[in-house]
C-alpha cells in the first residue's frame, strides 16, 4: 500500500481545515471505496478467495508493482461482490465513508457488469445500490449520484451490456447521471465505444470516460472527439500538449485529477513530478479525487492535503479548489449553490479573527 495516508509536508492547521471543508467528489470507484474493514469482512463471507481477511495482511495485498497488476488485485476485489447484500452494504459503508469527510456530494463510478457477470440479477443490483443511497443520504446528509462505466479490459461485450443496464427504463437507477469507461488503457482505443457512448448520451447521460492516464495525450482527443466527453478521468498525459490544454481551458472540460493514484498505479514517478501544477498554469479546471483510496493508503482529505503541497494553496485556495468540483458536477443549480455558499461560509469563519 502506498504511505500518503497523511501528507506530513502540508502544514498542520492546513489539514484541520481541509477535515471540515464541506467538499464534492467526482471520480471514486464503487469497489475501489472498499475500506480495509469492509474487504475483510467479505473475504471471511467468501472464503473461497484469495483476497486476505486479515486487515493487516490487505496491505501487502494492496501493494502494486504497475498498473496491470493494480487491475489484477481490484478484480479480486470485485469478486467478493456476490450478493445483493454484498452490494447494499459496500454501497452504504462507502456513503459513511465520505460523510466523515465532509464530501456533501459523491458521483460515484459503479460497473454495474463486474457484478451481473458474476452472477448478481440485475435488477436485484439496482435496487441494492438506491437503498443504499437513500438511506445514506437520510442518515449521513452525504448526496450520491452514480455513473456507470464499461470496464475496458472486457471487451465490447461489456460495453454493450452497461449500455443497454444504463439506458433501460426497467433497470436505469434514479441516481445514475452519467456514463464513464476505465480499466486499461494500452489495448483498449477508445474510439471502438463511440456508439455506445452515443446511445447513453441520447438517453441524457453525461460522458466522463477515462483517459490519458497511461497513454499519450491523443488518448484524451480521443475521449473527446469520439466520446464527447463533459470530462476526463485523470487525463495526466495532457501536460504533454499545449494544443490540448488550451482546448481543455478554452471548453471549461474539467480533469478529475487523483494525485496519489497515479503514483500508486506508477502513472506518475513521484508526486513532486505530478501535472497538476502545469494543469492550473494552464487555466484548466481542475478537480481532486482519490480514486479508489483504501487501496492506494489515501482518502480525499489527504488529496487535498497534497494539492495545497503542490500548488502552495492556502485556506482561500483549497476552498476554491473545492468549489472546482462542485462546479464541475453534474448537480443540479440549486444544489451547487447550496453546497458553494456552505464552502464560503465555513472558509469565513475559520479565518475570522
Amino acid at each position: 500500500m502506498t504511505e500518503h495516508l497523511v501528507d506530513a509536508r502540508a502544514p498542520r492547521d492546513l489539514h484541520a481545515f481541509i477535515a471540515s471543508l464541506p467538499k464534492a467528489e467526482l471520480h471514486v470507484h464503487h469497489v475501489g471505496s472498499a475500506s480495509p474493514r469492509i474487504v475483510s469482512t467479505l473475504a471471511a463471507r467468501h472464503p473461497d478467495s484469495k483476497v486476505p481477511t486479515d486487515p493487516e495482511a490487505l496491505v501487502d495485498f494492496f501493494s502494486f508493482t504497475d498498473f496491470a497488476h493494480f487491475i489484477d488485485v481490484y478484480l479480486s476485489v470485485v469478486d467478493l461482490i456476490r450478493t445483493p447484500e454484498d452490494v447494499r452494504l459496500l454501497t452504504y459503508e462507502i456513503a459513511r465513508d465520505l460523510a466523515r469527510q465532509q464530501v456533501r456530494y459523491a458521483e460515484l463510478t459503479i460497473t454495474p457488469f463486474s457484478s451481473t457477470r458474476r452472477g448478481i440479477d440485475e435488477l436485484a443490483f439496482m435496487e441494492a445500490i438506491e437503498d443504499a443511497r437513500k438511506a445514506a443520504e437520510a442518515e449521513f446528509g452525504t448526496v450520491l449520484r452514480w455513473c456507470f462505466d464499461i470496464p475496458g479490459e472486457a471487451g465490447l461485450m461489456s460495453a454493450e451490456e452497461t449500455v443497454r443496464m444504463a439506458t433501460d427504463d426497467r433497470l436505469r437507477p434514479e441516481g445514475l447521471v452519467s456514463f464513464g469507461l476505465g480499466g486499461p488503457e494500452v489495448g483498449v482505443p477508445r474510439p471502438q465505444f463511440k456508439p455506445h457512448f452515443d446511445q447513453a448520451i441520447a438517453a441524457g447521460l453525461h460522458s466522463v470516460p477515462h483517459a490519458g492516464e497511461t497513454t499519450g495525450p491523443q488518448t484524451v482527443w480521443d475521449a473527446l472527439t469520439h466520446l464527447r466527453a463533459e470530462r476526463i478521468g485523470h487525463g495526466t498525459s495532457s501536460a504533454r500538449d499545449e494544443k490540448l490544454l488550451a482546448h481543455l481551458a478554452e471548453h471549461r472540460i474539467a480533469l478529475e485529477v487523483c494525485p496519489t493514484s497515479n503514483i500508486a498505479t506508477r502513472a506518475v514517478p513521484t508526486l513532486d513530478e505530478h501535472p497538476l501544477k502545469e494543469f492550473v498554469k494552464a487555466g484548466v479546471l481542475v478537480t481532486i479525487n482519490s480514486d479508489d483510496p483504501p487501496m492506494f493508503g489515501t482518502d480525499l482529505n489527504n488529496e487535498y492535503a497534497v494539492a495545497a503541497r503542490l500548488l502552495d494553496l492556502d485556506e482561500r485556495g483549497l476552498a476554491e479548489l473545492a468549489k472546482n468540483a462542485v462546479e464541475a458536477s453534474f448537480l443540479d443549480e440549486t444544489g451547487k449553490t447550496r453546497i458553494k455558499d456552505e464552502i464560503d461560509t465555513y472558509t469565513a469563519g475559520w479565518l475570522a479573527p
